[in-house]
């Protein structure tokens, strides 16, 4: 495994030796690796490597087979700790997991709704900031099925971010959307990120584009972590099985240059 210098602050997410198995297939085998504030943290990896398992095992979404999940330096097996974890983050999910039947407006209010924090008389307020951030103020009374694609990214991530979360998830806030979108949604994500100093886990399998805007990147294959350290590190990195993962796309131009222009024998 490739590994950067370990940074000597306090991580506010520790993952100790977690294991996941479905039946006799184990998709996360001994992971561990640490999340420090402020930090945006990209988790790669080929389809089907366990990279949305880790995430929904590290909130609670799913149940461990063994391992550890600390959050300040507490495990998340002490309810405090799990209350903790869950009152200070947010998670946007694959597929946007919108309310059909409420409007944009109602989609971004639940969360205040659920969770019952601030004065309740401001909430109607925050909404109608994060909606105007996001730049869907001209969308409040409107459904989700009349909104396009990169609407619908954008308004699962304004209710993530009503709460003021100190910790977000995004499980693969791409997928779906075509090059032009994925961008837009990158690029929102590193300008809030910003602006807000939240810390974010980010799933994802848009390898150049996350590269761009994280500072670490995990490199999960096979269940197992291959590369734990700087973006600009993963980048650069020579090891071949990390070559061959991060620069597809260029293989695949040259393959493509290669049936086009075949060497004559």
């Amino acid at each position: 495994m490739t590994t950067s210098d370990a940074t000597s602050a306090a991580p506010l997410l520790e993952i100790r030796h977690l294991r996941k198995a479905f039946g006799t297939r184990a998709v996360l085998g001994d992971v561990s690796f640490q999340v420090q504030p402020g930090a945006v943290l990209s988790v790669l990896g080929r389809s089907g490597t366990g990279k949305s398992v880790l995430l929904k095992c590290v909130v609670g979404l799913l149940e461990h087979d063994g391992g550890e999940v600390l959050f300040r330096g507490q495990s998340l097996e002490n309810p405090a700790a799990r209350k903790a974890l869950r009152q200070a983050s947010s998670y946007v999910f694959q597929q946007n997991a919108l309310f059909d039947s409420a409007t944009v407006f109602e989609n971004v209010l639940m969360p205040l709704r659920a969770r019952g924090e601030g004065e309740r008389e401001l909430w109607p307020q925050r909404v109608r900031d994060v909606l105007h951030r996001l730049e869907l103020e001209d969308a409040t009374d409107r459904y989700p099925a009349e909104l396009s694609g990169g609407m619908q990214k954008r308004l699962a991530v304004a209710r993530a971010l009503v709460t003021e979360p100190e910790l977000v998830f995004f499980d693969e806030p791409t997928a779906g959307l075509d090059p032009l979108r994925r961008n837009a949604v990158f690029s929102l994500i590193a300008r809030l990120q910003r602006e807000r100093r939240f810390t974010a886990v980010l799933v994802t399998h848009d390898v150049q584009e996350a590269l761009v805007v994280s500072s670490h990147v995990l490199w999960l294959d096979s269940g197992t972590v291959q590369f734990d350290g700087m973006a600009a590190l993963f980048a650069t990195a020579q090891e071949p099985a990390l070559r061959e993962f991060r620069d597809n796309i260029e293989a695949l131009r040259e393959s493509l240059r290669s049936v086009a222009n075949p060497t004559s024998t």
